[in-house]
């Protein structure tokens, strides 16, 4: 039997050392960039936010090849080692000087700093991107490699499954904290090429901590292409779009003569084993696919790109609708990106001194704040709130995800608010009264953020993972991810059209994010559009949210179907069709066909 207590461990360590080497490159890649590479703060920021953004992007590939051919455990063993490689190559980029421009400071004399090119800039992007396809394919499997560990169908082992979402949010809060404490002070009293290295043992402590669960692992085989039964059902509902189906002829559709339930065997046309979906009134037009075709009485046999059963088109609607989901994400993704970015630029140009001391903090080990904060809520959310929670709303996660996401959702756009606030009061003092304020003035900013994320983050993996779509785990929780792709690289594109937009109405020759000096910016006011957009997209979400809700299709799992078979005591095991698919009262199509 498998020791899940012993994976949940070992997956812990796993997601803490990756997150750990991940973090600590991208967190304060953006100084390397603008101190050693001499790119400048604009083109620094989107070079940070394309490789977050495609990190989380190549995680649908990661997702795509664990459920379709490799299983989640060869994946992250080959993309480990793919990492791993890019680590070790930025270190000795890092390292060795003829890879790197001329030593130039870019505060005191930009202008004349040479940027890195040809074949510096290769060796550079080359390791950077060989860290984010292995880092983006590892990813989702993480977690969801971890979840396939519980049976959902387990009322102990559901709870547990909870738990274990907030275990690996738990992890990635401690490995965030190392990284941006421990190994950005390396990287700026050591250098960048020894916080380099220390990423590349954390990944390979990562990947011993992988192998050494072997013995213990419970493996879901891969499905075989996951696009295939999707593009099956849009191609067959596109064929048969002049078809209708008659309400009280069932054996039109196909899936009511194979719904089957005998003692010692399960068949469920072509989805055996599988969850029976509840049909669902939305995306009608894609039921015309399970329409059987007839010719003097009797049914023709078709190809699988001419009929589905219903629970394969029921999977196709739980796809398409977990997307307005998926979307509403991307401005909270937005968000963060600042944090990584902008705000590590704000740090610096602030007082970083602890109190009177000669100790300095470097300013991308602000992102660390939230963390610590985690690392202590976390626990207390999972040990106290969630099972007080769960008494009154009977949920196994003690709130549904989908509120988790909102409440997420809500709070962030307050995160923007202290950013915009701070950032006016940072910029009036240094241009006013000649002051510096101190960093800890925009603690409250990351500490909003950090919150934010432990609601949003985990109450989004959870959502996704739980879809009863099955063999598609890993590609599910991959979208999680992609949401954080989405939201880097929108970053990227409203740093460009803010400047571009700004620079022709104002006086002034540059936008709002135009200079490398801050005070000379207006970060603040970029914080304030930040903040509207973040409400508006909250009321978008409550939209979708409600929707998605009204309509959602619950799953029927084979066990439930044989005790219901049992509680009527049909004598030939035959299924009612419309306790999981069309309703008897209603159709597909007009009813003057029939």
């Amino acid at each position: 039997m498998v020791d899940r207590t012993t994976c949940m461990r070992l997956f812990s360590g796993l997601q803490a050392f990756e997150i750990m080497a991940i973090a600590a490159v991208g967190n304060n890649l953006i100084t390397y960039l603008i101190n050693e590479m001499h790119f400048s703060l604009s083109k620094s920021a989107n070079i940070v936010t394309n490789f977050v953004g495609t990190v989380f992007l190549l995680a649908l590939l990661g997702g795509y090849l664990s459920d379709s051919y490799l299983g989640s455990f060869w994946t992250m063993l080959i993309f480990g080692f793919i990492e791993l490689s890019g680590f070790i190559l930025l270190s000795v980029q890092a390292h060795l000087p003829q890879l790197k421009p001329s030593p130039c400071n870019m505060l005191s004399d930009g202008e004349n700093c040479l940027e890195a090119k040809g074949l510096k800039a290769l060796i550079f992007f080359v390791a950077l991107y060989l860290v984010a396809l292995g880092s983006g394919c590892v990813k989702p499997n993480m977690i969801a490699y971890g979840a396939d560990q519980f049976n959902q169908d387990n009322p102990k082992q559901s709870k547990k499954l909870s738990a274990y979402f907030n275990a690996a949010y738990f992890a990635f809060s401690v490995g965030e904290l190392i990284a941006l404490t421990v190994l950005v002070w390396v990287q700026t009293h050591s250098g960048m090429d020894v916080g380099f290295g220390i990423s590349a043992a954390a990944m390979a402590m990562g990947l011993i901590s992988l192998v050494s669960g072997t013995l213990f692992y419970r493996n879901k085989p891969p499905q075989g292409s996951l696009f295939t039964p999707f593009a099956q059902v849009f191609v067959a509902a596109i064929s048969k779009r002049k078809l209708q189906v008659c309400p009280s002829n069932r054996q039109m559709v196909h899936g009511s003569q194979n719904i089957n339930i005998v003692p010692n065997n399960v068949s469920l046309s072509s989805d055996a084993g599988s969850s029976v979906l509840i049909h669902t009134e939305k995306f009608r037009f894609l039921d015309k696919a399970c329409i059987k075709i007839q010719h003097d009485g009797a049914h023709i046999k078709e190809s699988p790109w001419r009929l589905c059963s219903v629970t394969q088109v029921q999977r196709v609607k739980i796809l398409i609708s977990v997307v307005p989901i998926f979307a509403c994400t991307i401005v909270f993704n937005t968000i963060l990106a600042q944090l990584q970015t902008f705000s590590v630029q704000q740090g610096s140009a602030m007082d970083t001194r602890l109190g009177t001391s000669s100790f300095h903090i470097p300013p991308a080990s602000l992102q660390s704040i939230p963390y610590i904060m985690l690392i202590f809520v976390v626990p207390l959310y999972d040990t106290l709130f969630v099972p007080f929670a769960r008494k009154f709303t009977g949920h196994d996660s003690g709130i549904a995800p989908l509120n988790r996401i909102g409440f997420g959702l809500f709070s962030v756009t307050f995160s923007m608010v202290s950013a915009a606030i701070m950032e006016k009061k940072r910029r009036d003092a240094a241009l006013s009264f000649e002051k510096t304020l101190s960093i800890f003035w925009i603690t409250p900013q990351f500490l909003i953020f950090g919150l934010s994320e432990m609601f949003t983050a985990v109450g989004l993996i959870e959502f996704f993972y739980k879809q009863p779509v099955k063999g598609m785990q890993a590609f599910l929780t991959a979208m999680t991810y992609c949401s954080y792709s989405f939201g880097f690289y929108l970053s990227s594109l409203l740093v460009s059209m803010v400047n571009k937009i700004t620079s022709s109405t104002t006086s002034s020759n540059g936008g709002w994010l135009h200079e490398n000096d801050l005070n000379k910016d207006r970060l603040d006011l970029f914080y304030w559009l930040l903040a509207a957009l973040s409400f508006l997209n909250f009321l978008n979400y409550l939209f979708w949210s409600r929707w998605f809700s009204k309509n959602s299709s619950s799953p029927i799992s084979t066990i439930q179907q044989a005790a219901r078979t049992a509680d009527h005591d049909h004598d030939h095991h035959q299924a009612d069709y419309s306790h999981y698919s069309f309703d008897s009262e209603k159709n597909v199509g007009a009813r003057a066909s029939c």
